[in-house]
């Protein structure tokens, strides 16, 4: 039965993450587009116009560029599992290792892209928390 629990908690943390992590992001990036839209206009963000007047600023297009971070749907489903995995066989240190391999296999997209580095922290810890609740509530209370 503990095989049964376990396999379940793998999935529900592996798949069922990946629609909680876009909801989150979409999340924050909903607050980035409201904060965008109340800032205060300073000269230095203006375009002046004929006869001394100002306009409002050229808003650049958030960056949606889809070659940024490929593969990031399959490799959140892995990292979830590897992650409940480790939390139900009472490895934690695996975590780490998981993390830390995530970070270096993306190094040179975050080095390059601020927008990719913000996105790839929230929902990196997104997927880590939703990954520790199953396992934790799984191990915890059925196990």
């Amino acid at each position: 039965m503990e095989i049964l629990w376990g396999s379940l908690a793998l999935l529900v943390a592996g798949a069922l993450g990946s629609p909680i992590t876009l909801a989150v992001l979409r999340l924050a990036r909903a607050v980035d587009d409201q904060k965008t839209l109340h800032a205060p206009i300073s000269d230095a963000e203006a375009v002046p116009v004929a006869d001394g007047e100002q306009e409002a600023p050229i808003e650049e297009a958030a960056p949606d560029t889809p070659g940024v971070l490929r593969g990031g749907l399959v490799i959140g489903i892995l990292e979830r599992t590897s992650v409940a995995l480790a939390i139900l066989l009472n490895e934690p240190v695996a975590i780490a290792y998981v993390v830390a391999i995530k970070g270096l296999g993306r190094y040179a997209e975050l080095k390059e892209t601020p927008a990719a580095a913000e996105r790839f922290i929230i929902g990196t810890l997104t997927s880590l928390l939703w990954a520790c609740a199953v396992a934790g509530l799984t191990a915890a209370y059925l196990l």
